[in-house]
This record gives structure tokens, C-alpha cells and sequence, in this order.
């Protein structure tokens, strides 16, 4: 095998197929980069749950293929200087690297025992713009569940219909909900759950561009195409949470709040808490004004913000972390506060038709003062 490219395009893609080989695994082979050059240069990285592979333009003089070490032959690549390099691979597996005055000979392995990535080949592509992806995933994975007794919850829920995708996650203490509208149909209708860390490495490759990304359901597995990325990964089984029945809608206290005001409210009372010394914070939706506080052994905090709207004096206490995430994910300045009573989530939904989204925390029980 012989093959020449750019320096740069080579980096990036080991930098993004490296982050799919198993860090230790029984089966040797999958440490390494799978390397396929023929009409161009293909890197793959499977660690048997998630598997990437990156296309790259490259002159091959002579096709082949084989398992390069990922972090020696990944930390010599980003070491070479800028330019052309020239691999090249001989019938025992000894590797040849050349840039500029640079020279290196390491060893392979043969490819034979690699494992055969899942097909998924059989589906029809939903096309998304890459930021609209990302948007989904960012707004949204926040909420995954890190319990393994119920691994269902540990991905995000996909609902494709004609004329929206939703994603959605829940924790058992609180659900996101993002949901785009693509101008024209997708002609599909399905629902898939896919885990946490393969969407991770999909939201590392997807850029903020409208350029098109797409993916692709298996029976049992996903395929995501971004640019020169493809990523599948395994799907998980499992009875999904019914969202829809858990939550509220017709909240009688509609309150309209700006994001920026309400956020940094809250992170400022927040700074009293932390991992060892919780505390929910107290908030009492007056009318048209915000108070929020709390009371830990390290200290007390009190803040308001001006919100739209009167909230009869409810009184309500929430994990500081999870209402904070919230309000981080709303995409639009203004956000409608959803109350019911001081035993009921809260939900943050759009305060104008621009957006398509829900965020729901369930309150914390608060001692009285």
C-alpha cells in the first residue's frame, strides 16, 4: 500500500476516527486505525458499540490495507512538518512515513481480523442541516439519564413524522424536548433511541453550517453522514418514557421571563451550593417579580429578577444544577414559565411561535421557613 496527502486533512481525520477505537479491549485489532486506501484514503475507528470512518482525497499509487497503531501512528502524523506525507505499507506490514526531511518506519498489522462494521445500508437517508442536528442533540443530551438500571433512558428518543424531528431525553428529574420543522416533508415516520456517547461524537464532528448532514435507520443500528465522517453506532431496546402523558399542559401561571436575566440569577444564587453542600433554591413567583434563594452551611444567597406576569406569591424549590442546564438550553431571549402548584414541575416553553421546544424540571420539597 502507498498513498500520498496533505499533512492537515490527515490529522483530522485520525483526530476524528481515533475517538472511536477501544481504548482496551480483548481483541487487539480494534486499538488500532483501520487504514483503506483505493480511489482515496479511508480511516476507521470501531470499538464494537461505535464506529467512525473518514473519507480523505489522497493519491494512491498502490491500494491496500491495514491496522495502523492509532496513537503512535497519530502522534507521529501531528509531529510531521506541514505538508505532503508519503505511507507506504510492504507485504510484511512495515510502514514507511516520509514528509519533508521527516522519516519514520513503524509496524502494522493485517486486517483480516478486523470486525465487519454493521450494515445500515438498506434505509433511505433523512437529510438535516448540520446545525439543526446539533441544535437537537446540544439541546437535549444535557437530560440523558447516567442510570444503568433503566439503559433506555441513557440515549436520546428521535421521533421522525412528515413534518417534524424531535429528540428528546429524560433523568427521571427532568425532560428536554427540542423539535425542528423542515420546510419540505421528510416522508418518514419512525422512532428511534440512540445512546448518549455515539451522539457526543456526532455533536464533535457536526458544525453550525447549514451544510447537510443526514441519517440513516438500521434494524438495529443508526448511521450518521457528516461531510467526510460517517458514524454508526448501536441503538438501544427498550420502552421509552410516554413524554407526552408526564408533561403538564394547560399550566393555569403563564409567566414570561428574559433568558439572560433569569439565568444569571440563578447561577449567582447557585453559587452557595455544590456537590457537598445541597441545597434546593427557593423561589417565589410574585407578581411581576422573581425571588430566589437559599440557605447552605457555607453561606446565604438572596437575588430577583423582573419577570411578565403574576404568580400568586407559588413557591417552588429546585435543583439548582438542573434549572440552570434549562435555562442554558433555551435557544430564544424570552422563555413562558409553566407553573401549576408548588407539588408540579416547571416547564419552559417558547414565548413566541420561532421556536419548538419544552424543558421541564420537577421541583424539590422545600422545608417552610
Amino acid at each position: 500500500m502507498r498513498f500520498t496527502c496533505e499533512k492537515n486533512m490527515l490529522v483530522t481525520g485520525l483526530n476524528i476516527a481515533s475517538r472511536a477505537v477501544a481504548q482496551k479491549s480483548t481483541l487487539s485489532v480494534i486499538e488500532g486505525i483501520l487504514c483503506k486506501a483505493g480511489l482515496g484514503l479511508s480511516l476507521t475507528g470501531y470499538n464494537m458499540e461505535t464506529a467512525i470512518t473518514y473519507e480523505i482525497e489522497a493519491d494512491v499509487s498502490d491500494p491496500g490495507e491495514c491496522i495502523l497503531p492509532a496513537k503512535l501512528f497519530g502522534d507521529i502524523i501531528r509531529r510531521l512538518p506541514e505538508g505532503p506525507v508519503t505511507v507506504v505499507v510492504d507485504e510484511n506490514f512495515k510502514v514507511s512515513i516520509r514528509a519533508g526531511y521527516a522519516s519514520f518506519n513503524i509496524s502494522a498489522e493485517s486486517s483480516e481480523d478486523y470486525p465487519e462494521l454493521p450494515d445500515v445500508n438498506e434505509g433511505r437517508a433523512v437529510p438535516i442541516p448540520q446545525c439543526r442536528l446539533k441544535e437537537l442533540i446540544s439541546g437535549t443530551i444535557f437530560s440523558v439519564s447516567e442510570n444503568q438500571g433503566r439503559p433506555i433512558h441513557t440515549g436520546v428518543k428521535f421521533e421522525v413524522t412528515d413534518d417534524a424531528i424531535t429528540a428528546v431525553a429524560v433523568d427521571g428529574f427532568r425532560l428536554a424536548r427540542r423539535t425542528w420543522h423542515p420546510e419540505s416533508g421528510t416522508g418518514r415516520e419512525m422512532n428511534f433511541v440512540v445512546p448518549s456517547q455515539g451522539l457526543k461524537e456526532v455533536e464533535k464532528i457536526l458544525t453550525d453550517s447549514e451544510e447537510e448532514a443526514a441519517f440513516t435507520l438500521g434494524l438495529k443500528h443508526i448511521l450518521f453522514q457528516v461531510g467526510s465522517a460517517t458514524l454508526i453506532c448501536r441503538l438501544l431496546e427498550g420502552d421509552f418514557l410516554d413524554w407526552r402523558r408526564v408533561v403538564p399542559s394547560n399550566c393555569p401561571i403563564q409567566l414570561v421571563a428574559n433568558v439572560a436575566e433569569i439565568s444569571s440569577s440563578v447561577e449567582r444564587v447557585g453559587l452557595m451550593v455544590s456537590e457537598k453542600y445541597k441545597s434546593p433554591v427557593r423561589c417565589v413567583f410574585g407578581h411581576n417579580e422573581l425571588l430566589m434563594r437559599t440557605n447552605t452551611t457555607i453561606g446565604a444567597a438572596e437575588d430577583r429578577c423582573s419577570i411578565a406576569g403574576d404568580g400568586k406569591e407559588l413557591e417552588i424549590g429546585f435543583n439548582v444544577r438542573y434549572l440552570s442546564d434549562a435555562l442554558r438550553a433555551v435557544p430564544s431571549e424570552e422563555v413562558t414559565l409553566e407553573l401549576t402548584n408548588g407539588l408540579s414541575p416547571i416547564v419552559l416553553t417558547p414565548a413566541d411561535d420561532k421556536q419548538d421546544y419544552a424543558y421541564m424540571v420537577l421541583p424539590v420539597r422545600i422545608k417552610n421557613s
